[in-house]
C-alpha cells in the first residue's frame, strides 16, 4: 500500500465548499464527491479530522444588524448543520464518524473532548469538529489551529475556492503571483488573506504546517496527503 506523507490531519473546509454552484445550502453531489475523496484518505490509513465552516447558510457579518455576539451564534449552529452532512455521506459510504461540538447537543452530538478524539483518531474514525471554537468573534479558522494543535496534527490541509495563496486576488489582478511556499511572517506582513490573522499567528506559534489548495477538485485531498506538489505551503 502506498505510504501516505502524514498520518493525521485536520482538513478545514469552508461552508461554500459544500454548496457546490448553487452557492448556498448543502449540494449533496459536491459533498459526495468530497467525501469519495476522505473514504480514500482514511483508507490509506491516514487518521482524519475535519472543521467545517457555515458560510453556505450563514454568516456573522451577514448580521450586520444584529447584536454582533448573536450573528456568531447563528453561525456556530450552521457549521453544526454541515457537520451532520458530512457525518451522513462519509457513513453511507461506510467510513465511521463523530461529530464533536463546541457547544454541547448530546442529542445529535458529542462535546468536543480532546482526549475523547484521540481515541477516536486512533480508531480509524473520522472525526468532525462543528462549531467553531464555541465562542464569538472567533471565526472557524481559528477554530481549525485551535483543533489541529489540540489533537496534534501532523498538518492543516486548507481546502478554498482560490487554488493556492497569490500576493493577490488573481482574479482581479491577472499578473499576481503565485507562491509555491510561504511563511506564515510573510503572509501577515502582506496581509494575504490566507487565514484571519488569529489564526495565521497561531499556527506561526505552534510551528503548524498549512497546505492551501484548491478544494473545488477535491482529488487535491488525496494528492496533498500523498505529498505531490499541489497548493502553496505556509510554515
Amino acid at each position: 500500500m502506498y505510504q501516505p506523507k502524514y498520518k493525521r490531519i485536520l482538513l478545514k473546509l469552508s461552508g461554500e465548499a459544500l454548496a457546490g454552484e448553487q452557492k448556498t445550502g448543502v449540494d449533496v453531489d459536491t459533498v459526495g464527491k468530497i467525501c469519495d475523496k476522505i473514504k480514500e484518505v482514511v483508507e490509506m490509513g491516514v487518521q482524519v479530522a475535519i472543521v467545517v465552516g457555515g458560510g453556505n447558510f450563514w454568516r456573522g457579518r451577514n448580521g450586520h444588524q444584529m447584536e454582533r455576539t448573536t450573528a456568531d451564534y447563528m453561525g456556530v449552529l450552521a457549521t453544526v448543520m454541515n457537520g451532520l452532512a458530512l457525518q451522513d455521506a462519509l457513513e453511507a459510504r461506510g467510513i465511521f464518524t463523530r461529530v464533536q461540538t463546541s457547544i454541547e447537543m448530546r442529542e445529535i452530538a458529542e462535546p468536543f473532548i480532546q482526549r475523547r478524539a484521540e481515541k477516536h483518531l486512533d480508531k480509524g474514525r473520522v472525526v468532525i469538529f462543528a462549531g467553531g471554537t464555541g465562542h464569538p468573534y472567533f471565526t472557524t479558522d481559528t477554530a481549525a489551529v485551535l483543533r489541529a494543535t489540540e489533537i496534534k496534527a501532523d498538518i492543516i490541509l486548507l481546502g478554498k475556492s482560490i487554488d493556492a495563496v497569490y500576493s493577490a486576488d488573481p482574479k482581479i489582478d491577472p499578473t499576481a503571483k503565485r507562491y509555491e511556499e510561504i511563511s506564515y511572517m510573510e503572509v501577515l506582513e502582506k496581509d494575504l488573506k490566507v487565514m484571519d490573522s488569529t489564526a495565521t499567528a497561531m499556527c506561526r506559534d505552534n510551528n503548524m504546517p498549512l497546505l492551501v489548495f484548491g478544494i473545488a477538485e477535491p482529488e487535491n485531498i488525496v494528492k496533498a496527503v500523498k505529498g505531490e506538489k499541489v497548493g502553496t505551503i505556509v510554515s
